[in-house]
């Protein structure tokens, strides 16, 4: 037994013992989620927390909270994407706007709109 107690950590807790996954909630399901699965089953790591965003909107259409995507739409066909970071976002646009000639119009929360336009 060490002199200070204070140094010692709690020996009687394994690793397994220690919830500390990150968890993720969504008012409109009124539920939260452990990010465990992601984390433990998927071994996604560091891009839990996206996988988890993503699988989301798949499997109930929404987003949950504080999830605001970067959308993507083509100003002349029904194409269009969302993306959880800006250069996928970027990348789609400027890929539709070269191969179609269509202007993409690019948004997000914090962001001002950006029209890409066809080169």
């Amino acid at each position: 037994m060490p002199d200070n107690p204070d140094d010692d950590f709690d020996a009687r807790a394994s690793p397994e013992d220690v919830d500390d996954a990150p968890t993720v909630s969504c008012t409109i399901c009124d539920r939260e989620w452990s990010l465990a699965y992601e984390l433990d089953e998927m071994q996604v790591g560091n891009q839990s927390f996206e996988q988890f965003a993503l699988d989301h909107m798949r499997h109930t259409g929404h987003f949950p909270d504080d999830v605001r995507p970067w959308i993507a739409d083509c100003q002349h066909c029904r194409e269009g994407e969302e993306f959880l970071s800006e250069a996928p976002a970027r990348r789609w646009s400027k890929t539709h706007a070269r191969h179609t000639r269509h202007s993409v119009v690019l948004q997000h929360e914090e962001e001002t709109e950006t029209v890409v336009d066809p080169e």
